[in-house]
């Protein structure tokens, strides 16, 4: 399956966003989907994953503040960024596990990625 990741951007503190996280190839309605993000210098990380059932997981860091959701008929994950802080800078990647049941917060559980997309949030 090959992933779009879009909707990036810039944006002050306490504002929001909705990235959006295109397949094609495959319908993905069976697939765990995934965010991750990468801050310069770091490591990536974990952000968000939802099950083809619908059950949603989240970093602490992101609890509360970030929706991940999902449009099967579109093919299409989504995750809505809202009250964003600037420690939310960072490149965005969607990623697809075709399995459905890998452990959601191993990257190396996803098979499938997205080419990024960068998050820059102003203070």
């Amino acid at each position: 399956v090959q992933l779009q990741a879009s909707g990036g951007g810039l944006v002050q503190t306490g504002g929001s966003l909705r990235l959006s996280c295109a397949a094609s190839g495959r319908d993905i309605s069976s697939y765990t989907m995934g965010w991750f993000r990468q801050a310069p210098g770091k490591e990536r990380e974990f952000v968000a994953a939802i099950r083809w059932s619908g059950s949603a997981y989240y970093a602490d860091s992101v609890k509360g503040r970030f929706t991940i959701s999902r449009d099967n008929a579109k093919n299409t994950a989504y995750l809505q960024m809202n009250s964003l802080k600037p420690e939310d800078t960072a490149v965005y990647y969607c990623s697809a596990d075709r399995t459905g049941y890998g452990n959601y917060w191993y990257e190396t559980s996803y098979d499938s990625w997205g080419q990024g997309t960068q998050v820059t949030v102003s203070s």
